[in-house]
C-alpha cells in the first residue's frame, strides 16, 4: 500500500506533513524544549531554595566528591593482608590496620586471610562421612614412587601451607591448591628417587620430610606464588598393596634371621666370657703360686743367711744343731723300734719288725670296741 493511499496525504503521517507537523486531527506534537523546562521546574520545587541555583548544585557535587573520596579508607584485620588495585592492576600490599586506596570504580581492595592453615593431600583423598569419621581413598597414580634402589614404594603425605604474600598469591597463581600439590609430588618423587627403600620406610622418614619441605618451598618461590609451606607430614610408607603379603613374608624371614644371629651372638658371648673368666682365674692362680714360691725362696734364703751368720760365730754348735733338726724332720714320720743293747746279741733273732710295725699302725687306726658282757650291758 502506498503512502498516498493512507489518509489521503503523503508520508506515514498523512497530509504530507513531517513527524512534527500536524496530524490528521490537526494537533501539533509536544515541544521537547518545553518538556525539559517543565522537568527542571519540578526538580527546583523539591529542592531548597538555595540549591536551585548553580551554586547549590556545585555544593552538592562537592559533597558527593568528598564522600566518594572518604570511601577509599579500608581496614585490614590482623589475620589478613590488603592488596590494593588501581584500574584492576596490583599496586601495593598493605599490613593490618587502617589504610587508604583510590575509591571505586578507580580502585579496589582484596583482603585474603594469611594466617589460615591450608591442607593438601598427596596419594590419597580423605572425606568425612555422616558419623564424622575420616574415610581415605587411595590415589595410586600419586602415591606409587620409585626409590633409589629401584623398588616401588607407596607413600601418602600431607602438606600444610598458608599465604605469605597476598599480592603474589592473587596475581601469580591461578589454582593454588593444584600448584602446591604438583610441587609437593614432584619434590617427593625426586627425594624418594635418591633414597633406598628400607631407609625411606624406617629411620629416614624425618629426613625425607625436612628435605621435601625445603624443596617444595624453593619450587613455589621460583613461581612467585606467595605461599609458605609450614609442614610436610608423611602418613603411610609401605610396599605396594599387590606385593605387601610377600613383603611381610620377607620381613618375617629377616626377623627370624636377626633372631638367630642374636641367639648365636648371645651364645658366643656367653662362651667367650666363661673362657675369659677361666683364663683369668688360671692366671691369678699362677700369679699366686709364683708369689708363694718367691716368698718361700726369699724366706729360705733369709734363714740360710741367718744360719750362716751363726755358723761363722759358733761352727761346732751350729753343725750339731743342724744335724739334730735334720734328723728330727727325717725320723718324725717313721715307725721306729728301739732295741736295748743290754739284752745281748741274738735276742729275738727271727722277729719280723715290719709285721710288728704294721700291726701297731692298724691298732692305732682302728677304733676301740667296748666289750659287752653276757648280761647285755657294757
Amino acid at each position: 500500500m502506498s503512502w498516498q493511499n493512507q489518509g489521503g496525504g503523503g508520508g506515514p503521517w498523512g497530509g504530507g506533513q513531517g513527524p512534527w507537523g500536524r496530524g490528521p486531527s490537526g494537533q501539533r506534537p509536544p515541544d521537547i524544549e518545553e518538556l525539559l523546562r517543565r522537568s527542571q521546574d519540578r526538580v527546583k520545587r523539591f529542592l531548597p531554595g538555595s540549591f536551585g541555583s548553580g551554586r547549590g548544585l556545585l555544593l552538592v557535587l562537592l559533597a558527593a566528591l568528598i564522600l566518594w573520596g572518604l570511601s577509599g579508607f579500608y581496614n585490614v584485620q590482623p589475620n589478613e593482608q590488603g592488596v590494593e588495585l588501581v584500574f584492576g592492576k596490583w599496586a601495593e600490599t598493605t599490613e593490618p590496620g587502617l589504610n587508604y586506596n583510590w575509591p571505586a570504580p578507580i580502585g579496589d581492595v582484596e583482603t585474603p586471610p594469611v594466617t589460615e592453615l591450608n591442607r593438601v593431600e598427596v596419594g590419597f583423598k580423605s572425606s568425612a562421612d555422616a558419623s564424622r569419621s575420616t574415610v581415605g581413598r587411595d590415589i595410586v597414580e600419586e602415591s606409587l614412587m620409585l626409590t633409589g634402589d629401584e623398588n616401588i614404594i607407596d607413600i601418602q603425605f600431607v602438606v600444610f601451607w598458608r599465604i605469605k604474600d597476598a599480592g603474589q598469591f592473587l596475581f601469580n597463581v591461578a589454582e593454588p591448591e593444584n600448584t602446591v600439590k604438583g610441587a609437593a609430588e614432584a619434590a617427593m618423587r625426586e627425594i624418594i628417587g635418591q633414597t633406598p627403600f628400607e631407609r625411606a620406610r624406617t629411620q629416614g622418614r624425618a629426613e625425607i620430610q625436612d628435605r621435601s619441605l625445603e624443596l617444595i618451598q624453593r619450587i613455589l618461590d621460583s613461581y612467585g606464588s606467595g605461599i609458605l609451606v609450614t609442614q610436610v607430614e608423611m602418613q603411610k610408607v609401605d610396599p605396594p598393596q599387590s606385593v605387601i603379603e610377600a613383603f611381610r613374608d620377607v620381613q618375617a624371614a629377616r626377623a627370624d634371621k636377626e633372631r638367630s644371629i642374636n641367639e648365636a651372638q648371645k651364645y658366643f658371648n656367653q662362651i667367650t666370657q666363661s673362657a675369659e673368666g677361666e683364663a683369668q682365674q688360671i692366671i691369678r692362680e699362677a700369679e699366686g703360686y709364683m708369689q708363694e714360691k718367691i716368698a718361700i725362696a726369699t724366706g729360705d734364703a733369709s734363714r740360710f743367711l741367718s744360719v750362716l751368720a751363726q755358723y761363722r760365730v759358733l761352727p761346732d754348735i751350729t753343725k750339731r744343731r743342724i744335724y739334730l733338726e735334720t734328723m728330727s724332720q727325717v725320723l718324725k714320720g717313721m715307725d721306729k723300734v728301739l732295741i736295748d743293747n743290754s739284752a745281748g746279741a741274738g735276742t729275738v733273732p727271727y722277729l719280723s719288725l715290719n709285721e710288728l710295725t704294721e700291726r701297731a699302725r692298724i691298732g692305732r687306726a682302728a677304733p676301740v670296741q667296748p666289750e659287752i658282757p653276757a648280761g647285755g650291758t657294757p
